[in-house]
């Protein structure tokens, strides 16, 4: 009796032996992973282990040295930042991206219109184009921020505009999201409101998570990459990685793990 053939699904995002050096300094070593659809991939590691310098390659900033990121099926390992972000690859930063004098409708509106026409014309975002107002309404509602619309962002908490940056990312209709260290500098009452909406959020995109808060890690990561001086020691599920010794051994002395 034949057993019945087991279908793999296809990786939305696929990295094959990336590697990155600045001078003599290795900073990324033949990373290897894969983002599937209806998944949170958390990527883990002590500070300076090369995780922004990856998110970099992936997003465009860097050029890797050797290696491929294939994503929805298309080698985007050359391509510019922008014609990444117009396939579908969008990006939050450690540092907040947000132009402080707009509210945050304006702020995502800026979004839609450089989705749409390309363009970054901050004059052509007046509160009368209906239709990039309405379409950066319905990402602020997706992130729970349709009360606040008129709020100047200079004015909004840390971890207010990091839930107005997730709208901007969400504003460009993105296949996968790039989260790098959302958590960053925000309060506890912030920080679990924010994961509650990446927990609405990760059904409809694949999110690839760079983040050092744990609580958020575990809470949100159907799978967990551990990367260690720039190599990638261990893939898991949460409770894999939690229990895998070299993990530990890499972690001594940290909490978390």
């Amino acid at each position: 009796m034949s057993k019945e053939a087991v279908i793999v699904p296809e990786a939305l995002l696929k990295v094959v032996d990336l590697c990155k050096n600045f001078g003599g300094l290795r900073v990324n070593a033949d990373v290897n992973f894969d983002l599937f659809s209806g998944e949170c991939l958390a990527l883990i590691g002590p500070n300076g282990a090369g995780k922004t310098t990856l998110i970099h390659q992936l997003s465009g900033f860097f050029t890797p040295d050797s290696g491929t990121v294939i994503f929805d099926g298309r080698d985007i390992t050359h391509l510019p930042v922008h014609a990444r972000a117009r396939l579908g690859l969008a990006r939050s930063f450690q540092i907040t991206s947000i132009i402080p004098s707009l509210s945050a409708l304006e702020n995502v509106a800026l979004a839609v219109q450089a989705r749409t026409n390309g363009s970054l014309r901050l004059f052509g975002i007046a509160a009368d184009e209906k239709t990039l107002n309405d379409q950066a309404f319905e990402a602020l509602q997706m992130v729970g921020f349709d009360k606040q619309i008129t709020t100047i962002a200079d004015n909004l908490s840390h971890g207010e505009k990091r839930i107005l940056e997730l709208a901007i990312a969400i504003a460009m209709k993105p296949k996968a999201l790039l989260l790098d260290e959302p958590m960053a500098g925000i309060g506890k009452h912030e920080s679990l409101r924010l994961i509650e909406i990446l927990k609405s959020l990760k059904s409809r995109y694949p999110l690839l998570l760079v983040e050092h808060d744990m609580e958020a890690v575990f809470a949100l990561a159907d799978r967990v990459a551990v990367l260690v001086y720039g190599k990638i020691i261990a893939t898991g599920t949460p409770d894999e990685v939690r229990q895998n010794a070299e993990v530990k051994a890499a972690y001594l002395g940290e909490s978390a793990m």
